[in-house]
């Protein structure tokens, strides 16, 4: 088996080498390949320089993408589609809030079938380590409601930074996915149900380092993209993709 882990980057260049390190001393254990791909998108620091520096000279595995702007999503889409080619495809966050030991809770599941696994901070509350400020688990909450009922029913905590994919199924859904910035992680599941993939959602360890919040206004800029998902699911579209492709 083969694991491609795809990092999102953007103004990352203090916290990601610590992140890269910790990934590869734990993957260099495992009885798996691996590769490692990290996509800078737009950064105004010297993300893309230090994890190409890291890529030459200390970790083998590595890959450094840099694209001159595009948001979260775009850059997991550019890492899937063009650069992972593992058995296994999962995306994680810069800032390692959840360790990558914790894909080692996923494997079970695709060996059951499943073809999509993604971790929640919202199955076992424990887990979370350090939380969010109280506003924030409020207007999380509230918005993951009517993302449940417009997009991923069932699935409580669609945000977290840590989702796992079969090859098949991320090379599929990553093709059109259409969402650049934070709403793309519900655009994500939501071809997915669409498509007819089983997604299984597991707790897992995830701790708040501070330092990369989302923006207030990015909540707005994601309630309008939910409506557009929604829309586009009942014209068909994601289907229509399927049966076209």
């Amino acid at each position: 088996m083969k694991l491609s882990i795809v990092i999102p980057a953007y103004n990352e260049e203090k916290r990601i080498p610590a992140t890269l390190h910790s990934i590869d001393t734990y993957l260099k254990k495992q009885d798996f390949e691996y590769q490692i791909i990290v996509v800078v998108n737009g950064s105004h620091d010297q993300t893309y320089e230090v994890v190409r520096e890291l890529a030459t000279k200390e970790i083998a595995n590595l890959t450094a993408v840099n694209l001159a702007k595009g948001g979260k999503g775009y850059a997991v889409k550019k890492g899937i589609l063009e650069y992972a080619d593992g058995d296994v495809i999962m995306f994680m966050d810069a800032d390692n809030a959840t360790p990558i030991s914790e894909v080692s809770k996923f494997f079970k599941y695709f060996e059951k079938g499943y073809d999509i696994v993604i971790g929640s901070r919202y199955l076992d509350p424990d887990k979370v380590k350090i939380s969010q400020p109280f506003y924030r688990i409020l207007l999380s909450r509230a918005s993951n409601l009517l993302i449940q009922i417009l997009a991923a029913p069932g699935i409580k905590d669609t945000q977290v930074g840590f989702k796992a994919f079969n090859k098949k199924a991320a090379k599929d859904i990553f093709r059109f996915v259409t969402i650049s910035r934070w709403g793309f992680d519900f655009e994500v599941l939501k071809i997915g149900f669409d498509r007819g993939y089983r997604i299984k959602e597991v707790a897992l360890s995830w701790t708040e380092h501070g330092g990369g919040h989302v923006p207030l206004k990015a909540y707005i800029e994601s309630l309008l993209d939910l409506f557009k998902i929604k829309f586009r699911s009942l014209r068909g579209d994601y289907k229509k993709a399927l049966r076209e492709n």
